[in-house]
């Protein structure tokens, strides 16, 4: 068994394919953006209340995991960095890796040389390490038998990088090729390399632990300096998986409750894909990202790696969600067909990542939650009167006085909320899908770039003799289409 990644081969009855996890999730933002350090320890609150929704092994100080999301803390960061005599540029001009470290110190300075290498070849500028201060005394003996050394990586974005957006781009690059090319495995596998986040906007203190244990194993949280205008929070249950520190959630842009029960064919199309895929924004760097996804990562992991890939590519945060899990929409009535045709369009690109879930998503400035099409996983929100909104798997997870509550209500099924920190403001389902699916002429394109197969076979001869039955223009399913939709 891999003791870090605690999670064994495929044997007997156990197939690592199969595994699942149903978990608790919340977050807390303020509506206006403003960033304050009381947001952060209401969101570790709603984690505490979440504790339940998590579990344990056997050691009842063990846990499946918890982590939190939150953006990054500037004034923070600058006071922590410089104790380390790491001088900091101002906010979007540097990125922070969390990363997880073998605790062999070879093995470690080894790792650490080559991530400073990948990121001179990406052209950015590496300022410096800190190594983050942690407590494990209240700690299971599983859990840390896989603790990794947590180490902060600081970036400088190049002179020649021209926005945040293209600084996001480069600092996934130098992820995803130090994933590619930092490990080292032993028998007992406790040698993995791993990264939590890397990102000029957010930072990500997860790990195997118990909800209520954050707190005592990353003291930093509590500094008053340490603040946000978001925060997610996860507690996990592996309900049919094995815990380990790199599932811990949030991952990078998401926490999820529940499964993804089509996650075979979505791994497999996404595969069968990635040879014809293009992109203008990253250009021939795309063949470096490669694969997409990463098959040792849980159901939500996987999830994850097509969402920040769909987002990074140059879709908006909601237009990526309402790809993978979208509305039922072919025999809906009041649908409007301006949305249907969205869906429709892009039905031709990707299968639904379907299965009851909730999701909780942030791309550092915008936060917001989904619910599967059938609703089969709760989510309940608060939104105050001094424009704070709280959502989480459940009610209670906040003391809220009444006369401070503005609204409150649930995820419908397929809906999606969302807050805009930049916007100061909360978008309506309506509003944000109206907005999505009118961004581009989908009826037009899937016009003029369907390609029906009624239309290409001859409707009174089978092409097979043989297998005439089914191809029969009395059972060809009526209005099949090549998957040839395109712009």
């Amino acid at each position: 068994m891999n003791i870090r990644n605690a999670v064994p081969q495929k044997q007997g009855l156990y197939d690592p394919a199969f595994e699942h996890d149903a978990c608790g999730i919340g977050f807390v933002v303020n509506i206006k953006g403003k960033k304050s350090h009381q947001i952060v320890a209401q969101s570790l609150e709603v984690l505490n209340n979440l504790n339940h929704r998590g579990a344990c092994g056997c050691e009842a100080n063990t846990g499946d995991g918890a982590g939190i999301l939150i953006q990054l803390p500037h004034a923070f960061l600058v006071k922590a960095a410089a104790a380390d005599k790491i001088v900091l540029p101002s906010p979007g001009h540097y990125g922070v890796g969390m990363i997880f470290f073998p605790r062999d110190e070879k093995a470690r300075k080894e790792a650490e040389a080559r991530f400073e290498k990948i990121v001179a070849e990406e052209g950015q500028v590496f300022l410096g390490w800190r190594t983050v201060p942690t407590n494990n005394a209240a700690l299971g003996r599983t859990a840390q038998a896989g603790e990794p050394f947590i180490r902060q990586a600081f970036l400088g974005r190049a002179k020649s990088v021209k926005d945040e957006a293209a600084f996001e781009r480069a600092l996934y690059l130098i992820r995803k090729r130090a994933e590619h090319g930092i490990q080292f495995p032993n028998e007992a596998g406790s040698n993995r390399f791993y990264i939590p986040s890397l990102s000029s906007r957010t930072i990500v203190y997860k790990g195997m632990l118990l909800a209520s244990q954050m707190e005592e194993y990353y003291p930093e949280l509590k500094d008053p300096s340490l603040t946000s205008a978001l925060a997610l929070v996860h507690s996990r249950f592996s309900t049919n998986t094995f815990p380990n520190w790199n599932r811990a959630h949030p991952y990078r842009y998401i926490i999820h409750n529940g499964e993804i029960n089509t996650l075979r064919g979505n791994i497999n199309w996404m595969h069968a894909r990635q040879s014809m895929m293009k992109s203008e924004v990253f250009g021939d760097d795309l063949k470096r990202l490669l694969p997409v996804i990463d098959t040792d990562g849980s159901d939500s992991a996987m999830f994850y790696n097509c969402l920040e890939f769909l987002v990074l590519a140059g879709r908006s945060l909601p237009h990526a969600m309402m790809m993978m899990i979208p509305e039922p929409w072919a025999n809906h009535e009041s649908m409007s067909e301006e949305k249907k045709a969205f869906y429709e369009y892009h039905a031709c690109l990707m299968e639904p990542w379907d299965g009851p879930a909730s999701i909780g998503f942030t791309d550092g400035v915008r936060v917001g939650a989904v619910l599967d099409r059938n609703g089969l996983r709760p989510s309940r929100y608060v939104v105050t009167k001094d424009d704070v909104v709280v959502l989480a798997s459940e009610v209670g997870v906040l003391d809220i006085a009444p006369e401070r509550v503005l609204q409150k209500g649930r995820l419908q099924p397929g809906r999606m909320l969302l807050i805009d920190t930049e916007q100061g403001r909360i978008i309506s389902d309506d509003e944000i899908k109206k907005t999505v699916a009118s961004e581009h002429p989908y009826r037009e394109w899937l016009e003029k770039n369907r390609i029906a197969l009624e239309d290409l076979l001859d409707q009174d001869k089978p092409v097979h003799e043989e297998h005439s039955t089914a191809f029969s223009s009395g059972n060809r399913p009526s209005g099949t289409a090549t998957r040839t939709c395109g712009s």
